[in-house]
């Protein structure tokens, strides 16, 4: 086993809704591992930009608002412009709406849908194009969720967005593996996020989430990073369409 294979040096990483949770810690990993990386925010990632000065690698700061497909080709072209090429494709913008099913608004359903999914899509469209023409393939990680596997309760949109994430990465997969392109996804389980905020304050919700986790722990951006460096990385070259749940053994159970 040659460790060089993790080794991200002189590879370049789009990575979606990376200002804070998530998105941050993964880009952080990336970078560590030798990425650059083109960040693609709805807002300026101000704790993001200080934190990846100290890995030493460049970051290049994108404004989109991903529930319309508008701005995709300008993320594209402009990560190339920069960098000459793209090596990783991290799809982790995403939203959630909580209501019951039996209320639910058209307005939730769309926004959560339009973001958490059909941007994946044609997110990963584009960039597989951009793979194909580089002619050296590339790696797409999706972040899928628990609930790509669970139904939920009062998040029927989240739980019809990750549940598509999971079978779009098959797809995706099916299609380009024979391109050199890899696609897989991961899939957090409760992580300490702002997501989370709400039910981490809720004393009894929190207790009995934690009762629920083997690990006894919720999880944080650090926990997915290895992961993401691992399916960024040559050492998850024979690894195609498969979903990795970082969730501290929630769906053993």
């Amino acid at each position: 086993m040659n460790l060089d294979s993790f080794n991200l040096k002189g590879k370049v990483a789009i990575v979606t809704g990376c200002d804070t949770g998530l998105g941050q810690g993964m880009a952080l990993g990336l970078a560590n591992a030798g990425c650059d990386v083109v960040g693609v925010n709805i807002v300026e990632p101000s704790q993001t930009i200080e934190l990846m000065k100290q890995t030493g690698r460049k970051f290049v700061d994108i404004r989109a608002n991903l529930m319309k497909l508008d701005d995709i080709p300008t993320i594209v072209d402009r990560a190339v412009t920069e960098f000459g090429r793209i090596d990783v494709l991290v799809n982790n913008a995403g939203i959630i709406r909580r209501d019951d099913a039996i209320n639910f608004s058209e307005q939730d359903w769309d926004d959560v849908m339009n973001i958490n999914i059909k941007s994946v899509f044609f997110m990963s469209q584009a960039v597989a194009k951009q793979f194909m023409a580089q002619g050296t393939g590339g790696k797409i990680i999706n972040v899928a969720s628990m609930l790509s596997y669970q139904g939920g309760i009062r998040v029927p949109s989240y739980t019809a967005s990750k549940s598509g994430v999971m079978g779009i990465t098959r797809l995706m997969a099916n299609e380009w593996a024979s391109q050199g392109i890899n696609v897989n996804a991961i899939a957090p389980g409760y992580m300490a996020t702002n997501n989370t905020a709400a039910l981490r304050a809720d004393e009894e919700r929190n207790e009995a989430i934690l009762e629920r986790i083997p690990a006894q722990r919720w999880g944080t951006p650090e926990d997915v990073a290895g992961p993401c460096v691992f399916l960024a990385s040559a050492a998850s070259d024979y690894i195609n369409g498969y979903t990795i749940a970082v969730d501290g053994g929630w769906l053993a159970r």
